[in-house]
């Protein structure tokens, strides 16, 4: 048991580092692309390509004003956005009602795949 247990923490500190250095490198890669303003490129054998995307973040305080029902809370339980895009699109929950509770945040996707 001794050696999988420091198995598992040098493969978990690995894994930080790893996900470290892919967090350094899509950072550069994507600064690059926006430098170059380009969405799309080829690399030698690799084609980029940055997808933007908008993403809300609800603020807990507005949205339990807009929606003081508790029992969309009890389904709620906390804002999590696939849950309440979920619930708008049900019909549950109306967009116009919570217009006001979420700021929307751009975020580029960064996929690259080899030819």
């Amino acid at each position: 048991m001794d050696n999988k247990v420091r198995s598992y923490y040098r493969l978990k500190r690995k894994q930080k580092e790893i996900e470290e250095e892919l967090g350094r490198l899509r950072e550069e890669i994507l600064a690059y692309c926006a430098d170059n303003d380009t969405t799309s490129m080829e690399v030698g054998s690799y084609r980029v390509k940055v997808i933007p995307h908008r993403r809300k973040e609800y603020d807990e305080t507005k949205l339990f004003e807009a929606l003081p029902d508790l029992e969309l809370w009890r389904l709620l339980s906390s804002p999590d956005t696939a849950k309440i895009s979920h619930l708008v699109k049900l019909n549950v929950i109306s967009d116009e009602r919570i217009k006001d509770t979420y700021t929307v945040k751009d975020v580029a996707y960064l996929q690259i795949e080899r030819k």
